[in-house]
C-alpha cells in the first residue's frame, strides 16, 4: 500500500489550510500530487420548485472556491507535490466518492465540523457516510480539538498527525489492512504503537485463568504486530487494556501521546455500534 496520490476535501473552514500542510508531510512517504476537492451543495445555489439552480451563483461560488485553491497549490508546489482543482455541485459525499474514484487517489481526507469537548468523540453523519461507502482510507484530520482530560480542559493542536500513530486491532482482516496502511508510512512516522482492548463482553465470566490465557494470546499476537512492524524498518511498542473498548483506545491514545488513531474500517460489534451505528 501507498499514499501517493490524495483527495484533501475542504469546506474552507478555519484552520483547513494547516489540517492540508499537516498532511503534506506524506511527500517523505511517497505523496506526488494532491486533489485539492470542494463541493458545493446543489441546495446552496438550487430554487424550487422545479429542482434546478441558478447558473450566475453557482459560477461565482465556484470561482471563488478556485481562487483560494490556486493560493494552497502554491504552498503544495513549495513541497515539491504537484496538485490539481476540482470544485462541483451536487451532493458532497457522492461527488467525492466519484471524484477519488476518477482520479484513482490512495487516500480520502475530510474534515470535520468544529466541536465542542461534550460530543468530541463523535463522529459526524457526513464522515460516517464516507466510511461506510469508501473502498478508499479515509483520514479524518482533527488539526485542533478542544476536550476535558482528568478534569481539565485542553486544546490540543496536532500538527505532526503522522509521527505517532496508534493502531486499534481486533484481530479482524481490516485490521490487518490497517496495519498494512500504516506500514506506508515510512518516513514520516517516528513509532508505531499497536493496541489490543480485551472488552468487558469478552472477558465477562471466563474466570482468572481463562482471563490470564486471553491476556498471554492476545500479548503474543500484539508482538507478532509489532515484529511485522519492525521488519520494515520502523519501531513499534505494543500495549494491552481492558474495559470498554471506544473509551479505552481514547485514553491510550491520549496517555502514550498518540497523533493518530487508526482502525479498520469494519470489524466487530464495537466498532460498529460506537463509530458507525446510529
Amino acid at each position: 500500500m501507498k499514499f501517493e496520490k490524495i483527495l484533501f476535501h475542504t469546506r474552507f473552514r478555519e484552520l483547513a489550510l494547516n489540517s492540508l500542510e499537516s498532511i503534506l508531510a506524506l511527500k517523505n512517504a511517497g505523496l506526488r500530487e494532491v486533489v485539492l476537492v470542494h463541493v458545493v451543495p446543489r441546495e446552496d445555489v438550487g430554487f424550487v420548485p422545479y429542482g434546478g439552480f441558478l447558473k450566475e451563483e453557482a459560477e461565482r461560488v465556484k470561482e471563488i472556491a478556485r481562487a483560494r485553491f490556486e493560493e494552497w497549490q502554491d504552498v503544495i508546489s513549495q513541497k515539491g507535490i504537484e496538485s490539481k482543482i476540482r470544485v462541483e455541485i451536487g451532493s458532497p459525499n457522492a461527488k467525492i466518492l466519484s471524484i477519488a474514484e476518477e482520479e484513482g487517489v490512495d487516500l480520502i481526507v475530510a474534515g470535520r465540523k468544529k466541536r465542542t469537548a461534550i460530543d468530541m468523540v463523535y463522529v459526524r453523519s457526513h464522515i460516517l457516510d464516507i466510511l461506510r461507502r469508501s473502498s478508499i482510507p479515509v483520514l479524518m484530520s482533527k488539526y485542533m480539538v478542544q476536550f476535558e482530560w482528568e478534569g481539565e480542559m485542553l486544546t490540543r493542536v496536532n500538527d505532526h498527525i503522522f509521527q505517532r500513530p496508534i493502531l486499534a486491532t481486533d484481530w479482524s482482516k481490516p485490521s490487518e489492512n490497517a496495519l498494512k496502511a500504516l506500514i506506508a508510512l515510512k518516513g514520516v512516522a517516528e513509532k508505531i504503537m499497536v493496541l489490543h482492548n480485551i472488552g468487558t463482553k469478552i472477558s465477562k465470566g471466563v474466570g482468572e485463568a481463562g482471563l490470564k490465557a486471553l491476556e498471554e494470546k492476545s500479548k503474543t499476537r500484539l508482538k507478532a504486530y509489532c515484529e511485522t512492524i519492525e521488519k520494515s524498518g520502523l519501531p513499534a511498542e505494543f500495549h494491552l487494556s481492558f474495559g470498554k473498548t471506544a473509551p479505552e483506545i481514547i485514553r491510550m491514545a491520549r496517555e502514550h501521546k498518540a497523533t493518530m488513531i487508526v482502525m479498520g474500517r469494519t470489524g466487530k460489534d464495537w466498532f460498529q455500534e460506537y463509530w458507525l451505528g446510529g
